[in-house]
C-alpha cells in the first residue's frame, strides 16, 4: 500500500523556522506533482504549496508567499517544505499530497495523503 509519511513538525516561537519532510513508503516517488496542504482546528483546510515531477514549477498560497519553499529530491523520494517567519497562524496539521488531477488547489484534487505532522507556533 503507497503511503506518504510527514515529519519535522513540532513546537517553535514565532519568527523562527521548521522543515517538514514527506516521504513514500512502499514505492519510489511516481513522476506526479507532489504538494501540502494544511488544516487548523475549526477552519478549512488549505492549499500551501505544490511542485512538479521535475521540480521545475512550484506554486504557493497566498498565505505563505515568499516564507515557506517547496522542494523534492526524486533520487532521495523526499520532499521539503522549508518554513520561515513562522507565526502563530501557520499553527495546524501539515498534509502531504501526491497525484493530482484537477485544481491543484482543492484538496479534493490529490489522491494520495499522508496522516499529517503537526506544526505548532508559539506567540
Amino acid at each position: 500500500q503507497v503511503q506518504l509519511i510527514e515529519s519535522g513538525g513540532g513546537l517553535v516561537q514565532a519568527g523562527g523556522s521548521l522543515r517538514l519532510y514527506c516521504a513514500t513508503s512502499g514505492r519510489t516517488f511516481s513522476n506526479d506533482p507532489m504538494g501540502w496542504f494544511r488544516q487548523a482546528p475549526g477552519k478549512e483546510r488549505e492549499f500551501v504549496a505544490a511542485i512538479t515531477w521535475t521540480g521545475t514549477s512550484t506554486f504557493y498560497g497566498d498565505a505563505v508567499k515568499g516564507r515557506f519553499t517547496i522542494a523534492r529530491d526524486n533520487a532521495k523520494n523526499i520532499m521539503y517544505l522549508q518554513m520561515n517567519s513562522l507565526q502563530p497562524e501557520d499553527t495546524a496539521v501539515y498534509y502531504c499530497v501526491e497525484d493530482v488531477e484537477g485544481n491543484y488547489l482543492d484538496g479534493s484534487s490529490w489522491s494520495q495523503w499522508g496522516q499529517g505532522t503537526q506544526v505548532t507556533v508559539s506567540s
